[in-house]
């Protein structure tokens, strides 16, 4: 079954007679289209037997090459609202009684199908689109597999080429330059060296890399429209003290969330598991984010593994473990895998050890 044919099914699942999308992932998922996206409305609808696309114009061109699916044209000189008129007519889709919007689409763009359709009941893609995109089939897997390996190869280049004396910006270069030697396209690379790593999301800079650091690297490329995503730690010389502790608490709260990770179970179950960990060694209040996100086409899409998410984890979805502790002027310490969920529990993605690299 198609992925257009899976769509439709689910919207006879969920009650749903129309799907509108905007340029972006979810239609990247749908149809392989990657629409120029601007301020002109081009949105992709589907019912249950129908597809089209309201196009400017101005795009027709490029779009016609990338798919044969039916065109509603309009041009700027008369504005997209007839056009979109005409596709609802045609679709059978002007009393629709409920419809999915693209939570990523331009709020006016959405505002057009709304103001079009006000009596219809309103959601977003997560249980259909979504959910569709979370079971990643066995191409997606070898995709994402593929990149994870290269992921782990950038991170061991950095490794090789790491000394006291560089900063992590000149670290993050060599892991740029791994990636695109292995054919990948970076996406982004955060080294934080000492008290930067305690900041999650510590901006990559001109920190001079020194003895009796620990360093949080957290590397991600892509390559075949996928991408990877991966943290690892290292120290330089010889660790800060209280650094083994907590890896070993960190360690421990990855190994506690894999344990319970099963189909059927909900997402925050792993974050509850793994946030147990932590608050029970006295760090609770230094594990500052969320467990993991769903990975796929987008780095971050659904599931999100929460404290509070009720999503139920099924077979096929891929997503990442990564808890931390992040000590204010000190260090901060996370490990990251992606796994994809199997029958029988979660699959690293990954090769590499998640133990300390030791840089001389």
């Amino acid at each position: 079954m198609d992925r257009l044919a899976k769509l439709r099914a689910k919207m006879i699942d969920e009650g749903v007679d129309l799907v509108a999308l905007g340029p972006g992932a979810h239609l990247e998922w749908l149809t392989g289209m990657h629409p120029h996206a601007d301020e002109r409305p081009l949105i992709f609808c589907i019912t249950a037997d129908h597809a089209g696309l309201l196009m400017p114009a101005l795009e027709t061109e490029s779009a016609r090459r990338q798919t044969d699916l039916p065109f509603f044209e309009w041009l700027d000189a008369d504005g997209p609202t007839g056009a979109l008129e005409q596709m609802l007519d045609t679709f059978g889709a002007s009393a629709a009684r409920s419809i999915v919007l693209d939570e990523t689409m331009r709020a006016d763009h959405a505002a057009l199908i709304q103001d079009r359709l006000m009596n219809a009941k309103r959601q977003f893609c997560e249980t259909t689109v979504s959910a569709l995109r979370a079971r990643k089939g066995p191409e997606e897997y070898a995709a994402l597999k593929a990149n994870a390996l290269i992921a782990d190869k950038a991170m061991q280049a950095a490794w090789a080429a790491m000394r006291p004396g560089m900063t992590e910006t000149q670290v993050a270069e060599v892991v740029r330059e791994a990636f695109v030697g292995l054919g990948a396209k970076p996406i982004f690379t955060i080294i934080g060296a000492g008290e930067n790593g305690a900041l999650p999301h510590h901006q990559t800079g001109e920190t001079v890399l020194e003895k009796g650091q620990a360093v949080v690297m957290d590397i991600g490329a892509g390559r075949d429209g996928f991408s990877s995503d991966i943290t690892r730690m290292a120290v330089m010389g010889e660790a800060p003290e209280g650094y083994a502790e907590v890896h070993a608490i960190v360690e421990a709260a990855v190994q506690a969330a894999i344990a319970v990770a099963r189909p059927g179970v909900k997402a925050h179950v792993l974050d509850d598991a793994a946030r147990k960990v932590i608050t029970d060694a006295g760090y609770g209040e230094y594990f500052v984010h969320r467990l993991g996100h769903g990975m796929g086409i987008e780095v971050h899409e659904p599931p999100y593994i929460s404290a509070s998410s009720q999503s139920v984890l099924d077979e096929g979805m891929v997503f990442s473990i990564e808890p931390g502790i992040y000590l204010p002027g000190r260090f901060g310490l996370r490990l990251e895998d992606i796994v994809i969920m199997r029958a029988d529990g979660p699959e690293v993605l990954s090769g590499l050890s998640r133990d300390m690299q030791m840089i001389s």
